[in-house]
């Protein structure tokens, strides 16, 4: 059964709804220089699954090293909304803590993606 969800940033500007095929799965902390700064809970759907309903225009783009990965945040409160993911361009990752009735202090053990690992391997290439 999909389930739909909708988000929003800390201020409120940004909102946008994700479609999750299983309900929440897959859900994961990154160890990458980015990912562990910003300490965002993610998961991930295929692109299709992520929709921006309101304030496209106060999204702001951030991307490094590859530039691969293209990281989205509201430009008002700063808060990380989603990103499209470096490991599979066709999927966006997205910050659960944003999420409607979402708290992710009752979803137990996060593991850690390797992200770093992955930076080297990426540079290296």
């Amino acid at each position: 059964m999909i389930e739909v969800k909708s988000g929003t940033c800390h201020c409120g500007e940004v909102e946008f709804e994700v479609r999750l095929e299983n309900g929440l799965e897959n859900i994961r902390r990154c160890s990458c220089s980015l990912c562990s700064r910003k300490g965002a809970v993610m998961a991930r759907v295929p692109l299709c699954g992520l929709k921006v309903t309101r304030g496209a225009d106060k999204l702001s783009l951030y991307q490094w090293n590859t530039k691969t990965a293209k990281h989205y945040f509201c430009s008002t409160c700063g808060i990380y909304t989603h990103h499209q993911r470096r490991s599979n361009p066709n999927e966006y990752g997205f910050n659960v803590a944003c999420l409607d009735g979402v708290d992710i202090n009752e979803l137990g053990d996060i593991p850690v993606g390797d992200g770093r690992l992955m930076s080297l391997i990426q540079a290296s290439i």
